[in-house]
């Protein structure tokens, strides 16, 4: 691929066009791990739940504590971002949450499986900051819904992996303690990545060009550099707000389904456990055709002459109406309607995410570290009290069917508030 004129000046020691796909794939592999170290949890969830005796809103607790930590680290790495340097801060935050997920293996309680879930959320959202400052400064503003489809897909390779890793590991085994054995494995594997990141990421190769910035990429809104400016800067942007909605929706219904699928198949349609971590592998190869097929759908449009605000648009809007399926997936009995039903769920609850990505990218070059933390803090925040909700309305009901008709309409509302908040101003 020849670079493009917006494409931001890359240093002397990486001057290959393909150099930044590469990085691209590194970036999917730590994403990956993201969700290796992040799934883990809920394919073992049964498993576990039964041997510490936790009901459904205690579970629900756990991917609370994770959420808020998540918040947390979302605005502490965001503001760190911009700060230091991405690549010495990136490998960081990958072993801290790596060191997390092998913690969870010795837990033998409810409150120290609490302790670890927080750790991991702390950590893991320090990889959003990095991955996205990397995106936006190695790649031109057309590329970046592409690149950031790449970058997402990682998620759903991690949670195709994971339940097959877990299933060869774990098998039909029953004794307890088992289900330790997986996250152990999967932590050890962060110092793979770091190895790779250093190998790939010469010094200065991704240190922002400020004199440059503006020539780099005119869409993006450049916010003026002072101390705590840019929080007032973007209070004030309505297109902070209408990005803020976009996260909430979305967010809250990826991670509703993420953690509860497992638990919905066996508790809720009554598949066994081999059946259930099959079928999530299945599910997460269709999210991944959805976030590249949202990605490529993207890049399409563009090349056919609609603008990037359009296809960006046009692309989530789709991926909204598949994640409403929620509502017949509810309905639906153990079948293998349900069960393909599910898989576009999957496709569309993913795909939307590499639009909202591109989004954020286009409100500040300087600040994208905190942008991205803020909006993240925004999103989890909200989302993660619906974890605990929606374990008591299981409890409470004996199923998780309303909660799940519920969810699949949030992406749906959250593009309707973003339309009127962002404006009409053409990118």
């Amino acid at each position: 691929m020849q670079p493009k004129s917006d494409r931001p000046t890359m240093d002397a020691s990486s001057p290959s066009s393909s150099w930044q796909w590469w990085v691209s794939g590194l970036l999917l592999l730590a994403t990956m791990l993201n969700y290796m170290d992040r799934q883990t949890l809920a394919n073992l969830s049964v498993r576990i739940s039964d041997e510490f005796g936790l009901n459904k809103e205690q579970y629900g607790n756990i991917e609370f504590v994770f959420g808020v930590s998540f918040a947390m680290g979302s605005l502490f790495f965001g503001i760190l971002a911009d700060r230091i340097s991405v690549r010495l801060l990136y490998p960081g935050v990958l072993i801290g949450w790596s060191a997390a997920g092998m913690l969870t293996g010795f837990t033998d309680d409810y409150n120290s499986l609490l302790a670890c879930r927080g750790l991991l959320g702390f950590f893991e959202a320090g990889h959003w900051p990095c991955a996205l400052i990397v995106t936006q400064r190695i790649l031109s503003s057309g590329e970046r819904v592409m690149g950031n489809s790449v970058l997402q897909s990682g998620a759903s390779l991690g949670a195709i992996l994971t339940p097959l890793l877990i299933r060869w590991m774990v098998g039909d085994q029953v004794e307890e303690g088992v289900w330790r054995m997986p996250f152990f494995v999967v932590g050890s594997l962060g110092l793979v990545w770091m190895g790779l990141w250093f190998l790939l990421i010469p010094p200065g190769s991704l240190d922002p060009n400020r004199n440059e910035t503006a020539a780099m990429d005119p869409s993006v809104t450049l916010v003026q550099e002072h101390p705590m400016q840019w929080i007032g800067e973007f209070v004030r942007n309505p297109r902070f707000w209408a990005l803020a909605a976009m996260v909430i929706s979305i967010n809250t219904a990826w991670q509703i389904i993420r953690a509860w699928l497992p638990m919905f198949l066996q508790k809720g349609r009554g598949y066994s456990e081999a059946a259930s971590l099959y079928f999530n592998s299945a599910y997460y190869i269709a999210t991944d055709v959805g976030c590249i097929w949202a990605g490529a759908m993207g890049l399409w449009l563009v090349h056919r002459g609609w603008n990037s605000r359009q296809s960006k648009i046009f692309v989530f809007g789709i991926c909204g109406c598949l994640a409403a399926l929620t509502n017949v997936a509810a309905i639906l009995p153990q079948s293998w309607l349900l069960l393909f039903v599910l898989l576009l769920v999957g496709a569309g609850t993913l795909g939307l995410f590499p639009c909202y990505y591109s989004f954020t990218q286009e409100l500040s070059t300087v600040h994208m570290g905190k942008v991205t933390g803020l909006l993240s803090a925004i999103g989890w925040l909200a989302s993660s009290p619906m974890q605990k909700l929606f374990g008591r309305l299981a409890d409470q009901l004996g199923s998780f069917d309303r909660g799940l008709m519920v969810v699949g309409w949030l992406p749906i509302i959250g593009l309707l508030v973003f339309l009127l908040l962002w404006g009409k101003r053409e990118d």
